[in-house]
């Protein structure tokens, strides 16, 4: 290695870490893994990488943070900061809360143009600002002025007669995917955010939101299958465990029920044996029927299509649908089961065959109701409706249809 070289390598060990590149990589990781790589680095560090994160991932690590880190960064830290990132934290996941930035360019309605121009003027060499947020001595919002209204208007004016009266605000504890169907025709770069007294509590970009709830859908199929939706690429291979071994089991112990149903059919499929070729057959049409309906539930719960009092009307579409598939495939099933039997000299093979469509029938209905009910309940209860359902839906068409399958051929062949 030449002179050169060695010198431009000893200088890229002096220099101070990257703020936007460490922010950029932590994008990448799970909470409690960004929590620790935080912990090795200054406190300077730290804050400057945290300003740069969506708000809603700094309320996540914060609290995967060592005590004394996090006492340190709140005695440091720029005041506004970190006591917007405290009033984040004391609102649930999922809400505009945990998304607010500190309110910034806020001025009472009998301040006059030129004032509040001189300040704008020298907050933006600090902060970028879009818009003049007008509040009473309450703090309630009652305006809001945009750049060009500040720069139109005569310096002489109050601010509260060239102010936009009845502002469009969000509420801090209202739910992200509500606010999302809101503010879809409303593209505005930053929104004020208010209490539920109309008090200017922070504020929140729309890149902000859409990110966050970029996040959480992109979350959703993992979330199905237990995958918790912190775990990302890089997270350790002891976290994954952790997060993903707990859903694993309750799987098995869903398993063990079906295999039960099973267990109690065992002197027919011993006198029968071509039964247990179907047996898939059944458990695989239903469970992709069940998904079907899984599938679209989640996303008009997602996107808000399922109004209040529809979803009766969508239960009912799925069992129709799940009648209707289950005819059709049912009588491909029953077919190829007409085959095997009389090619192997079975004199029930008719009746194997009637009971395939049948139990086809019967499941792909059963599979239908399950992948709209389960949702809609998890809903009901208050639970995340994409939380671990396709283990319960599993679970759901595997007892319906070996249940009906083996039961049928039980009365009407063994």
């Amino acid at each position: 290695m030449d002179t050169v070289t060695q010198s431009a390598a000893a200088a890229a060990t002096l220099q101070p870490p990257n703020a936007e590149q460490i922010a950029d990589d932590l994008r990448l990781m799970d909470h409690v893994e960004a929590a620790r790589t935080l912990g090795t680095l200054p406190d300077n560090v730290v804050i400057d990488v945290l300003q740069r994160l969506n708000p809603a991932v700094v309320a996540n690590v914060i609290p995967e943070m060592e005590d004394e880190q996090r006492a340190r960064l709140v005695a440091t830290g720029p005041q506004a900061v970190t006591r917007q990132w405290a009033l984040n934290l004391a609102y649930p996941g999922n809400t505009i809360g945990r998304l607010m930035e500190p309110p910034t360019a806020v001025f009472k309605p009998d301040q006059t143009v030129g004032e509040v121009a001189d300040r704008v003027r020298r907050l933006v060499k600090k902060i970028f600002i879009t818009y003049c947020f007008v509040t009473d001595d309450a703090g309630k919002l009652i305006g809001i002025v945009t750049m060009r209204d500040l720069l139109i208007s005569d310096r002489g004016a109050r601010i509260g007669d060239v102010m936009l009266k009845s502002p469009f605000f969000l509420r801090a504890d209202g739910d992200l995917r509500e606010a999302m169907k809101v503010v879809v025709r409303r593209h505005f770069p930053v929104y004020p955010v208010c209490d539920h007294e109309g008090v200017l509590v922070g504020l929140v970009r729309g890149q902000a939101m859409f990110e966050e709830h970029t996040f959480e859908i992109t979350a959703q199929p993992g979330q199905m299958v237990g995958v918790d939706k912190e775990e990302r690429l890089t997270t350790p291979v002891g976290r994954s465990l952790k997060l993903r071994h707990p859903w694993l089991q309750l799987n098995l112990l869903t398993a063990f029920v079906a295999a039960g149903v099973v267990g109690v059919f065992q002197d027919t499929l011993d006198q029968m044996v071509i039964l247990a070729l179907f047996l898939p057959v059944l458990a695989g049409q239903s469970g992709n029927t069940g998904c079907q309906a899984l599938a679209v539930t989640l996303r008009g719960l997602t996107l808000g299509d399922v109004k209040a009092g529809a979803e009766r009307t969508l239960v009912s579409k799925e069992a129709k649908l799940g009648l209707a598939n289950g005819m059709l495939v049912g009588l491909t099933a029953g077919v190829g089961m007409y085959v095997i039997a009389s090619l192997q000299s079975n004199p029930a093979a008719f009746g194997l065959a009637a009971i395939v469509v049948m139990a086809m029938i019967g499941s792909c209905v059963v599979s239908g109701l399950a992948g709209a009910l389960i949702p809609l309940g998890l809903r009901k209860i208050g639970a995340d409706p994409a939380t671990a359902s396709s283990i319960f839906l599993t679970t759901a068409t595997d007892v319906a249809s070996m249940g009906l399958f083996l039961g049928l051929a039980t009365l009407l062949v063994a």
